[in-house]
Order: structure tokens, then C-alpha cells, then sequence
């Protein structure tokens, strides 16, 4: 179906954090694949001061009928106050590879 499954990105202040919630999110079923990055340049205003700090950044394949309970996990886990958690749709793409990430979520 177009438009159900997302791409969700995901921030942290570790590669050792992203893995270990990267981990829970794929056995929870609620992630089929997540691919870590270690290192990204992250540049933002939070609480009114300008910050500048290095995260690590998952890069996670779900359906948008999982996110809700996908965001929830993700901040029952994340050691930031406002985990930035956001998707964004896959309007296309192979088809298989799209099978066999509705066959790998567990919802």
C-alpha cells in the first residue's frame, strides 16, 4: 500500500545507545531493519541556547501503523529528554525488499 511504510530517523548521543535500542526495536518486531551511522555533526537550538554535538544517527525501515508504539519504545529507552524521532513516508521502492519488510514487523 503507498505511503504505509516510513523511513524514521532517529538521533543519539551514542553508537552504543543506538545499537542497544536499534536492538529492541528489531526483536520487538517493531523495526525490520535499522542501520546505524556513528558518527553525525548535529547543529540546533535547544531551551533557548545554540548546541553543537556529535550523535549517532539510526536509520530505521517500519510501517506508520507501528509508529506509535515504535515512539513509545524509543522513549521508554533514550537518555535524551526530546528524543528526535521522525518519519517520513517511502513513496516507492522495490517491491520485494517492501514484502519482506511487512513480513519482518511482528504487528
Amino acid at each position: 500500500m503507498l505511503g504505509c511504510h516510513v523511513v524514521v530517523l532517529i538521533t543519539f548521543p551514542s553508537k552504543e545507545e543506538a545499537e542497544k535500542v536499534s536492538k529492541r526495536l528489531v526483536e520487538e518486531g517493531l523495526a525490520a531493519c535499522v542501520n546505524v551511522i556513528e558518527r553525525v555533526k548535529s547543529l540546533f537550538i535547544f531551551e533557548g541556547k545554540f548546541e553543537e554535538c556529535e550523535e549517532a544517527l539510526a536509520v530505521v525501515k517500519s510501517r506508520v501503523d507501528v509508529l506509535p508504539r515504535l515512539v513509545e519504545a524509543v522513549k521508554s529507552m533514550h537518555s535524551y529528554e526530546v528524543p528526535e524521532v521522525i518519519a517520513i513516508p517511502i513513496i516507492a521502492g522495490y517491491e520485494g525488499y517492501l514484502k519482506w519488510l511487512d513480513e519482518s514487523l511482528k504487528v
